[in-house]
C-alpha cells in the first residue's frame, strides 16, 4: 500500500479539526450551543470579521472560531444561554 502525500496531509486537517472540536467540547459542553456559536463566528469571519487570533497557515473559518473558543477569545456570559 502507497500513501501519497495528498493523504497525509488530507488526514492531518481531519486529526486537527478532531482535535480542536475535543478541546472547544471541553470548554462549551452544550453540542448544540457549541455547533451555533461556531457557525454564528464563521458567518462573521466569512463576512470580513478579523480573526482574534494569530492565524496559521490553511486555517479555515471553522478551525479560527474553534481556536478563538479554546483561547478563551470567545466566551459565553450567563445570559447568553436560553433556559
Amino acid at each position: 500500500m502507497v500513501i501519497t502525500v495528498k493523504e497525509i496531509i488530507l488526514s492531518d486537517r481531519f486529526a486537527m479539526k478532531t482535535e480542536l472540536i475535543e478541546k472547544a467540547s471541553e470548554i462549551i459542553t452544550d453540542p448544540p450551543l457549541l455547533i451555533n456559536l461556531v457557525s454564528k463566528r464563521v458567518q462573521q469571519l466569512n463576512s470580513g470579521r478579523s480573526p482574534l487570533i494569530t492565524m496559521v497557515e490553511r486555517m479555515g473559518a471553522a478551525d479560527i472560531a474553534l481556536t478563538e473558543i479554546i483561547e478563551g477569545k470567545i466566551v459565553l456570559e450567563h445570559g447568553d444561554t436560553e433556559e
